[in-house]
Protein backbone atom coordinates (compact mmCIF):
# COMPACT_ATOMS: atom_id res chain seq x y z
CA UNK A 1 0.00 0.00 0.00
CA UNK A 2 0.93 3.38 -0.78
CA UNK A 3 0.40 6.99 -0.23
CA UNK A 4 -0.27 9.22 -3.13
CA UNK A 5 0.89 12.33 -4.24
CA UNK A 6 -1.93 13.35 -6.16
CA UNK A 7 -3.81 14.89 -3.62
CA UNK A 8 -1.36 17.42 -3.47
CA UNK A 9 -2.13 18.61 -6.64
CA UNK A 10 -5.51 20.44 -5.27
CA UNK A 11 -2.63 22.86 -3.46
CA UNK A 12 -0.51 22.67 -5.93
CA UNK A 13 -3.33 24.16 -8.02
CA UNK A 14 -4.42 26.96 -5.39
CA UNK A 15 -0.51 28.04 -5.77
CA UNK A 16 -0.69 28.87 -9.03
CA UNK A 17 -3.61 30.44 -8.91
CA UNK A 18 -2.30 32.40 -6.21
CA UNK A 19 0.94 33.21 -7.86
CA UNK A 20 -1.25 34.76 -10.88
CA UNK A 21 -3.18 36.98 -9.07
CA UNK A 22 -0.96 39.90 -9.45
CA UNK A 23 -0.82 39.86 -13.40
CA UNK A 24 -4.92 38.66 -13.19
CA UNK A 25 -7.24 39.77 -10.09
CA UNK A 26 -10.00 37.84 -11.49
CA UNK A 27 -8.70 34.80 -10.54
CA UNK A 28 -9.48 35.67 -7.04
CA UNK A 29 -13.04 34.15 -7.92
CA UNK A 30 -11.30 30.71 -9.00
CA UNK A 31 -9.67 31.12 -5.47
CA UNK A 32 -12.33 31.85 -3.49
CA UNK A 33 -13.95 28.61 -4.89
CA UNK A 34 -10.82 26.26 -3.98
CA UNK A 35 -12.14 24.14 -0.84
CA UNK A 36 -10.15 22.13 1.53
CA UNK A 37 -10.03 19.00 1.38
CA UNK A 38 -8.70 16.05 3.99
CA UNK A 39 -6.26 13.33 2.10
CA UNK A 40 -9.48 10.72 2.39
CA UNK A 41 -12.03 12.52 0.99
CA UNK A 42 -10.08 13.57 -2.13
CA UNK A 43 -9.42 9.53 -2.37
CA UNK A 44 -12.90 8.94 -2.02
CA UNK A 45 -14.19 11.13 -4.14
CA UNK A 46 -11.35 10.18 -6.91
CA UNK A 47 -11.77 7.94 -10.18
CA UNK A 48 -7.98 7.22 -9.99
CA UNK A 49 -6.82 3.51 -10.20
CA UNK A 50 -5.06 4.10 -6.84
CA UNK A 51 -7.49 5.56 -4.85
CA UNK A 52 -8.31 2.64 -2.69
CA UNK A 53 -4.60 1.77 -2.27
CA UNK A 54 -4.03 5.41 -1.20
CA UNK A 55 -6.68 5.47 1.35
CA UNK A 56 -6.12 2.07 2.39
CA UNK A 57 -2.19 3.40 3.15
CA UNK A 58 -3.49 6.54 5.30
CA UNK A 59 -5.49 4.19 7.27
CA UNK A 60 -2.57 2.11 8.43
CA UNK A 61 -0.56 4.56 9.54
CA UNK A 62 -0.21 5.56 12.91
CA UNK A 63 -1.89 7.92 15.42
CA UNK A 64 1.28 10.30 15.66
CA UNK A 65 1.61 10.25 11.92
CA UNK A 66 -1.72 10.74 10.77
CA UNK A 67 -2.24 13.87 13.31
CA UNK A 68 1.04 15.75 11.88
CA UNK A 69 0.46 14.89 8.59
CA UNK A 70 -3.57 16.20 9.13
CA UNK A 71 -2.30 19.45 11.10
CA UNK A 72 0.53 19.85 8.17
CA UNK A 73 -2.37 19.84 5.56
CA UNK A 74 -4.32 22.12 7.29
CA UNK A 75 -1.78 24.53 7.31
CA UNK A 76 -1.51 24.38 3.50
CA UNK A 77 -5.52 25.14 3.86
CA UNK A 78 -5.64 27.73 6.32
CA UNK A 79 -2.14 29.35 4.06
CA UNK A 80 -4.23 29.31 0.82
CA UNK A 81 -7.29 30.61 2.49
CA UNK A 82 -5.44 33.43 4.67
CA UNK A 83 -3.76 34.57 1.69
CA UNK A 84 -6.77 34.75 -0.46
CA UNK A 85 -8.38 36.99 2.04
CA UNK A 86 -6.40 39.00 2.80
CA UNK A 87 -5.97 39.76 -1.27
CA UNK A 88 -9.77 40.21 -1.17
CA UNK A 89 -9.24 43.21 1.28
CA UNK A 90 -6.97 45.25 -0.40
CA UNK A 91 -7.85 47.98 -2.46
CA UNK A 92 -7.48 47.02 -6.70
CA UNK A 93 -4.93 50.10 -6.21
CA UNK A 94 -2.65 48.17 -4.07
CA UNK A 95 -0.22 45.55 -5.63
CA UNK A 96 -0.92 42.04 -4.08
CA UNK A 97 2.79 41.07 -4.93
CA UNK A 98 4.24 40.95 -1.30
CA UNK A 99 1.25 39.04 0.05
CA UNK A 100 1.35 36.46 -2.76
CA UNK A 101 5.26 36.73 -2.39
CA UNK A 102 5.65 35.13 1.43
CA UNK A 103 2.35 33.17 0.95
CA UNK A 104 3.43 31.32 -1.97
CA UNK A 105 7.55 30.69 -0.79
CA UNK A 106 5.66 29.55 2.68
CA UNK A 107 3.02 27.13 0.59
CA UNK A 108 6.10 25.63 -1.67
CA UNK A 109 7.73 24.76 1.62
CA UNK A 110 4.39 23.21 3.26
CA UNK A 111 3.83 21.10 -0.09
CA UNK A 112 7.52 19.91 -0.13
CA UNK A 113 6.97 18.68 3.56
CA UNK A 114 3.89 16.88 2.37
CA UNK A 115 5.38 15.45 -0.53
CA UNK A 116 8.49 14.16 1.22
CA UNK A 117 5.58 12.82 4.36
CA UNK A 118 3.82 10.91 1.09
CA UNK A 119 6.98 8.89 -0.67
CA UNK A 120 8.25 8.31 2.14
CA UNK A 121 4.99 6.33 2.68
CA UNK A 122 4.77 8.27 6.11
CA UNK A 123 7.97 6.26 7.31
CA UNK A 124 11.21 7.90 8.90
CA UNK A 125 12.28 11.23 9.56
CA UNK A 126 9.68 12.31 6.81
CA UNK A 127 7.07 11.45 9.63
CA UNK A 128 8.64 14.09 11.93
CA UNK A 129 6.60 16.99 10.90
CA UNK A 130 7.22 19.72 13.47
CA UNK A 131 4.15 21.69 14.11
CA UNK A 132 5.42 24.75 15.79
CA UNK A 133 7.71 25.34 12.59
CA UNK A 134 4.34 25.00 10.51
CA UNK A 135 2.08 27.09 12.44
CA UNK A 136 4.89 29.79 13.03
CA UNK A 137 5.08 29.70 9.23
CA UNK A 138 1.52 30.94 8.79
CA UNK A 139 1.47 33.17 11.81
CA UNK A 140 4.27 34.85 9.88
CA UNK A 141 2.33 35.50 6.63
CA UNK A 142 -0.73 36.67 8.92
CA UNK A 143 1.30 39.25 10.98
CA UNK A 144 2.90 40.66 7.50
Amino acid sequence: MRLSTDYLNRHSEALMLLEMVPMDRALLVELRAWQAVSYSEHFEASSLRCAAEAREAYQRLGAREVAAFDELCAAMDRLVLTATALIEEMPDSEDPALIVDVASLSLRRLIARAAAFINANGQGDAANIDRGVVQAEIDALIAG
